[in-house]
């Protein structure tokens, strides 16, 4: 067998058969199987400190103060390799965003650079993300980078309090959390949060997956550790097959051809 490998100018044998099938920890398929959500880490897979270094260009949020965002919708193509699909602005209705600053309207923002795209560990956490939740290709991908930095206390949610984000997949990761209290994670299996589920702090590199149509989540709001220095938390969300009507129409306006998870 080894020399029939070698045949072809290297040897197989040595090759990982699956580069991305230990990505995630052992248990967190399973654990979203059950509960529908599942708390891990991706710090030994990626550049921490490298992807830190993309917070500082990100422009302001137009739509809610004190926040800072880029966002770029993603694919997989028939090859499994990642690829942008272009423009399309974000939708959330109101059935699943309670801020007025963002509930039931079109969000246009800066796309993620190539710089960060085209990093080879980011490539493979989106292959990997998309593996976990079993995506087939051209379906969009949602991917942010978005956080707030400043003085005082502010909520990250900006009014959205407890929530799903009209979907069915879900991840958030933190990039960077400096001088900050509070922020601490909820979950809830119902959006009145009468039955919380669990409650975790998160530290840079921690990934919570979600299925956001089972599962509610909020964070607390933010103030400094250190009063005399500013806070500042940033965090990866990147998510697809969107339950979002509204999302849904405005995906189909400029993707076409994309694979929607489409509901009546």
């Amino acid at each position: 067998m080894k020399l029939d490998n070698l045949k072809h100018g290297f040897d197989v044998s040595t090759m990982p058969m699956d580069p991305l099938a230990d990505y995630w920890s052992p248990g967190v398929t399973e654990t979203l199987e059950t509960r529908h959500w599942s708390l891990t880490d991706i710090r030994s897979r990626i550049d921490l400190e490298a992807w830190q270094g993309f917070i500082g260009d990100l422009p302001r949020d137009p739509y809610v103060n004190q926040r800072w965002k880029r966002m770029s919708w993603l694919t997989l193509n028939g090859q499994g390799d990642v690829e942008e699909m272009g423009h399309c602005p974000m939708a959330q209705g109101g059935a699943f965003n309670d801020a007025e600053s963002m509930a039931d309207r079109l969000r246009y923002y800066d796309p993620l650079t190539e710089e960060f795209l085209s990093r080879p560990d980011v490539k493979a956490f989106v292959r990997a993300w998309a593996r976990l939740w079993s995506l087939a290709p051209q379906e969009p991908i949602l991917m942010q980078i978005t956080g707030v930095r400043g003085e005082g206390q502010v909520d990250p949610l900006q009014g959205q309090g407890i929530h799903a984000d009209g979907c069915k997949a879900l991840s958030i990761m933190v990039v960077n959390r400096e001088n900050v209290l509070g922020a601490k994670n909820h979950l809830y299996a119902d959006k009145a949060g009468s039955q919380p589920l669990t409650s975790t702090t998160m530290a840079a590199g921690d990934v919570l997956h979600l299925r956001d149509d089972k599962v509610y989540h909020s964070v607390e709001g933010i103030e400094q550790e250190d009063p005399n220095a500013p806070f500042e938390r940033f965090i990866i969300i990147i998510n697809s097959r969107f339950v979002d009507a509204f999302q849904n129409r405005i995906l189909r306006r400029h993707f076409p051809d994309a694979v929607l998870n489409e509901t009546r």
